[in-house]
């Protein structure tokens, strides 16, 4: 548990705005970090959908404008988690941000208006077409905010609660794919619905390998899948879904017309991704527990790139390179 002391809290709690602003997103959600994350992540989900029409030309223009989108549409998640979770929060983790009065929920409700008046203003001006597709990701990001008004009984079935909160990954992806099919008029390409799964898949790996805890680095309130499940059990569930992910990404390295290179790649890189969780299983350390989470992290970019990132930086290097 981090501890803060008074004597840090009151000083910075004094600060301006702007600086505690900064304080919070360097804890709660690191800009520069996102950023380059979700830049992969726009850049490849968009790349996909070209290779899926065999297209080569790009547009920056709506993957710089889209990646702001969704870096936004991320930064909201977390803006909203803070109003979600503002009851546990205050009694099990008093140290994080809000709890200790870092920003006040009144000033979190002013960056939510304006971060998705920003989002509303790009859309209108650069990407028109994608405004009805922001719309169903606002909406999405809203009733799962109120935890689809069903709060108590999602929270006594967390497969339920996994599922519809992970949903949001492949409503994210079908914004930054459609800035692809959706701008160019096209439609949706054939195998676009296999990246959505795989885009649900890695979710469920990142949210159940951050959530893989020895007994002793339990909190109290915090509802980790180790404390549900058992750690044993829990990390079964994580390998069980990362092999899952595997088969549906080469399904979509298939429809990609990618060969049995992209095949070899993909088990190595499960096998490398999975050596933290065997090795869990074995000493149940908070060292080997954190490497999990990193490892599902490192899983996801590399899936990403893999299906659509690096294939497209190959194919506009050889389109425009002599």
């Amino acid at each position: 548990m981090k501890h803060i002391s008074q004597n840090t809290i009151e000083k910075e709690n004094a600060l301006s705005f702007i600086r505690r602003f900064l304080i919070y997103q360097n804890e709660r959600f690191p800009f520069f970090v996102y950023g380059l994350m979700v830049f992969a992540f726009s850049f490849s989900a968009m790349s996909y959908s070209k290779i899926l029409r065999n297209i080569t030309d790009f547009s920056w223009t709506a993957l710089v404008f889209g990646t702001l989108t969704a870096f936004i549409s991320f930064f909201l998640l977390r803006l909203f988690d803070e109003f979600k979770d503002a009851e546990d929060d205050a009694k099990h983790r008093p140290y994080l941000p809000v709890p200790r009065g870092l920003i006040s929920f009144k000033e979190l409700k002013f960056i939510i208006a304006a971060v998705i008046g920003l989002q509303i203003i790009i859309n209108f001006f650069f990407l028109p077409s994608m405004l009805w597709i922001l719309a169903l990701v606002l909406v999405y990001m809203f009733i799962m905010a109120k935890e689809f008004f069903i709060r108590k009984w999602l929270r006594k079935h967390p497969i339920a609660y996994l599922i519809s909160h992970m949903m949001i990954m492949p409503v994210f992806d079908f914004y930054t794919t459609g800035l692809d099919w959706n701008i160019s008029g096209a439609g949706l390409p054939r195998g676009l619905a296999i990246f959505l799964i795989v885009t649900f898949l890695n979710g469920v790996v990142i949210e159940i390998g951050r959530k893989i805890r020895p007994k002793e680095a339990e909190e109290a309130g915090v509802e980790t899948y180790s404390y549900l499940w058992g750690s044993k059990n829990a990390v079964y569930v994580w390998l069980t879904v990362l092999f899952i992910t595997f088969i549906f990404a080469n399904i979509a390295c298939f429809y990609a017309g990618f060969g049995k290179y992209s095949f070899l790649f993909l088990l190595f890189f499960m096998v490398f991704c999975s050596l933290p969780a065997l090795k869990f299983l074995k000493d149940n350390s908070k060292k080997t527990s954190a490497k999990i989470e990193t490892m599902s992290g490192v899983w996801t970019l590399g899936m990403y790139l893999s299906l659509g990132g690096i294939p497209m930086v190959l194919n506009l290097a050889r389109a425009y390179v002599p």
